[in-house]
């Protein structure tokens, strides 16, 4: 196929991206841009499982409850109600390509599969495969994509930004090969597949993090991001600061995990009466608070009383990746400490994945719809990716193709770029900046800090981008990432309040009774 004249452009192959092929390739020819890290992105990743209403002892009510107190007031509970009302059509979508969920022989199960619980759940409804539920989706998904005679995967090229026609329409991709060459892949339906922002931290649960290239796409192109502020960290990433990030996935606390400081000491239940199985947020500022109080770099998650059968049974991956690091889960507690993980905000879209701009849709954790308000129920994210891929394409079966004419389609070679040492110094202080000062709790002098420091070092950057004519890879998302954190410090400067994911000791009490979502575009840097 040439490069021009695409009809669904889909940028990223992880979880929403790959069902988005399979669900709309019948109907319309798709590209998937596929780069090789999408291998170690989120959905890989992802261990604890999906949740949805599956067992007949549970009810859509329920989780649309259990969602909306974990979002601290601020989801938008259409989107809620429509993600659980289509979350159990879509499992079963999942095991009729055949993904290898765990299954339950014990006797008087009342529903085929294993159903754990998590955190903020009332009810077991997270379905899973063993403690790899990202790995087994993921390779059934790939499976099926590749063998579809109608999507064509294109793991040789990374989109770096997008096109647009003289109406403002997204027309496509701006690409690059791995030898620099430019190629632009014009198309009628671009959708972006991204991930997330959970780069921009220094310490992350994913070892190749995105880094909200695919936010700073759309808004190049004035699309409107949402919710920016609300970065979370999961509680319990594994504490080896010589190892790469690794999740220790919140269904070991779901199966009786407990959370002790150095002292060995339990501390959850005096700070909130569900515990370890308190929401996230809660939960990560409890054991950041606690590391604080006890001048700890880490805290445990303790299973041993499970015993060795139980661990192996449910939790085998993370039995064997911790023995690899030395540590035996079945005789010692496990150093966990909180980590980057999910971004709440991103590129605002409807319950269809459209956009602001006409032609570009987002879906999976690169978009905003609402479902997750100021803080993200466990393993509501898989469940967002599957069902709004599926609605998106709907939406893209039935959209009008008129055919269009004036994208440019063009092929350069790019001019040489900063040293590795260079883009890789620059990345380090962005992180380090977001870490220490727009984190887990944050001060308002500190969000003012970071948003001076971030301006300078945009200022440093910016005649490297301009003496190019098309940065490279690297220097590309360093870009994107650059920009995208000081629209993140704006966003969480103008909450003045705490809630959910955003906590600022100097505004410590919610605002008021109706908040609001916060949305920023490129435009107000300037």
């Amino acid at each position: 196929m040439p490069h021009g004249n695409h009809d669904v452009l889909i940028i990223g192959g992880g979880v929403a991206g790959l069902v988005l092929a399979l669900e709309i390739a019948d109907q319309r020819a798709v590209t998937l841009l596929r780069p090789a890290s999408d291998d170690l992105g989120s959905s890989r990743w992802a261990q604890g499982g999906i949740a949805a209403v599956l067992s007949p002892s549970d009810n859509l009510e329920a989780h649309v409850q259990d969602t909306l107190v974990a979002g601290d007031g601020l989801c938008d509970e259409a989107a809620v109600r429509f993600t659980v009302e289509q979350g159990p059509e879509a499992i079963e979508w999942l095991l009729n390509l055949g993904v290898p969920f765990t299954r339950d022989t014990s006797p008087g199960a009342d529903y085929p599969y294993h159903l754990t619980r998590e955190g903020g759940h009332g009810a077991r409804r997270i379905i899973h495969a063993a403690d790899a539920t990202g790995r087994a989706v993921m390779a059934t998904l790939k499976a099926h994509v590749v063998a579809h005679p109608r999507i064509q995967v294109r793991d040789d090229l990374t989109a770096v930004g997008l096109l647009q026609d003289s109406a403002g329409r997204c027309r496509g991709a701006r690409c690059l090969n791995s030898a620099g060459r430019r190629l632009d892949l014009s198309a009628h339906d671009t959708v972006l597949a991204t991930g997330g922002a959970s780069g921009l931290y220094r310490y992350t649960t994913s070892p190749m993090p995105a880094s909200g290239e695919g936010m700073l796409m759309a808004a190049e192109l004035g699309a409107t991001l949402m919710n920016l502020e609300f970065q979370q960290f999961h509680p319990t990433c594994l504490h080896d600061p010589e190892g790469a990030p690794f999740l220790i996935s919140e269904a070991v606390r779901g199966e009786g995990g407990k959370l002790l400081n150095i002292h060995g000491e339990r501390f959850m239940p005096g700070i909130d009466s569900r515990a370890e199985l308190a929401p996230r947020d809660v939960v990560a500022r409890a054991i950041d608070s606690e590391m604080q109080r006890t001048a700890s770099d880490h805290v445990f998650l303790d299973i041993r009383h499970l015993g060795e059968a139980a661990i192996r049974e449910h939790f085998p991956t993370i039995h064997r990746h911790c023995a690899e690091r030395g540590i035996d889960i079945v005789n010692a507690p496990i150093p966990v400490v909180p980590a980057a993980h999910y971004s709440c905000g991103g590129v605002a879209t409807d319950r269809y994945g459209a956009s602001d701009i006409e032609h570009l849709y987002a879906i999976g954790e690169v978009a905003c719809t609402g479902l997750h308000g100021a803080n993200r129920m466990a393993s509501n994210s898989l469940l967002e990716c599957l069902v709004y891929a599926r609605s998106c394409a709907v939406a893209l079966r039935d959209a009008s193709r008129a055919p269009h004419t004036d994208a440019v389609n063009r092929s350069t070679v790019i001019e040489a770029t900063p040293p590795p040492v260079q883009l890789a110094e620059w990345r380090e202080r962005m992180r380090v900046l977001m870490s220490a000062r727009v984190a887990i709790v944050r001060h308002d002098t500190e969000l003012l800090k970071a948003a001076e420091a971030l301006a300078e070092l945009q200022q440093e950057v910016s005649p490297v981008i301009r003496q190019h004519g098309q940065p490279g890879i690297e220097l590309s998302s360093l870009w994107h990432a650059l920009r995208l954190a000081r629209l993140t410090v704006a966003s969480a400067q103008r909450r003045r309040e705490s809630r959910g994911l955003h906590y600022n000791p100097d505004c410590p009490h919610h605002a008021d009774h109706h908040p609001r979502p916060s949305r920023v575009r490129l435009a107000e840097l300037g």
